[in-house]
């Protein structure tokens, strides 16, 4: 059993996309699947459903990865946990980061749930940055 969802989420999903996968397997939880809505929005994966096998007692949720160009380079390039549940970074909206100049996004859980850098400044909200990717 693990204990930091967000961060088995983010290695599982590197590690697919280090070795080329289309699918990668993951425990569902409402973090996970807003964190894989959030990644389907900015155009980072393909696109993910909810599965239950008869085999598994526990459902999961299958994500289908994205690639690039005719050499399938992965669109995600990097995921960087930020803040860990020994180390929490919180944040106010005015000092929420910019990865690579606006290019990648971080993810925030706010009181209003999870939701990118640009949006929770637009919204006025700070939170905890749970992780970039770009």
């Amino acid at each position: 059993m693990f204990n930091d969802t967000i961060s088995d989420v983010l290695t599982r999903i590197r590690n697919a996309g280090m070795v080329r996968s289309n699918t990668v397997h993951i425990p569902l939880t409402r973090m996970s699947q807003q964190l894989c809505q959030i990644l389907e929005k900015e155009g980072y994966i393909a696109s993910f459903q909810r599965d239950t096998t008869s085999t598994e007692e526990r459902p999961f949720l299958t994500i289908h990865l994205k690639y690039s160009g005719t050499e399938q380079k992965p669109c995600i390039t990097n995921l960087r946990r930020i803040s860990s549940p020994g180390l929490r970074i919180y944040t106010n909206y005015k000092d929420i980061p910019k990865v690579l100049g606006g290019m990648g996004i971080m993810v925030l859980s706010t009181s209003k749930g999870l939701m990118t850098d640009r949006e929770a400044r637009f919204r006025r909200i700070g939170g905890e940055i749970l992780c970039s990717v770009w």
